[in-house]
């Protein structure tokens, strides 16, 4: 298994251990990792601490050379927000966990230039549907469904 995807599998170990939703991410640069999160919305009553948000913030502050050679790595498909801000800073490679729980705007995410590794991980798929199916209102009010 890639060990960037690992790291994040912890990440998203680590959010399921302190109460939260199991997604996890890392920032790599240069085959080094410069920043871990994990979705903290629950832990931290947060209405942004996606995981990519989180790792992103635990990354610090780069310069815009730095994240034009980054590889953002995410357990799962990256919603709107989190697509967003890779966008923003011009990430050139998003490798997603899996996408079959949930889909961010990935065909957009592409017409921009970005591109992604979908690879379908099946024990990231399995930590998101044994979470949904235990908390489906925890898990709608991550995604900002009713």
């Amino acid at each position: 298994m890639d060990k960037f995807l690992q790291a994040a599998i912890e990440e998203a170990k680590k959010g399921l251990e302190e109460g939260g939703i199991p997604i996890g991410s890392v920032l790599v640069i240069d085959g080094k990792i410069i920043g871990r999160g994990h979705n903290r919305r629950v832990q931290k009553g947060s209405a942004i601490l996606h995981a990519e948000m989180d790792c992103f913030e635990n990354a610090g502050r780069l310069k815009a050379s730095d994240y034009k050679k980054a590889i953002l790595y995410s357990t799962l498909s990256p919603c709107d927000m989190c697509s967003g801000t890779a966008l923003l800073y011009k990430i050139p490679k998003v490798v997603i966990g899996e996408n079959k729980t949930f889909q961010g705007p990935e065909d957009y995410v592409r017409s921009h230039g970005v591109e992604l590794e979908i690879l379908n991980d099946p024990e990231c798929t399995k930590l998101m549907e044994d979470f949904i199916k235990a908390k489906p209102e925890l898990w709608n009010e991550d995604i900002g469904e009713d």
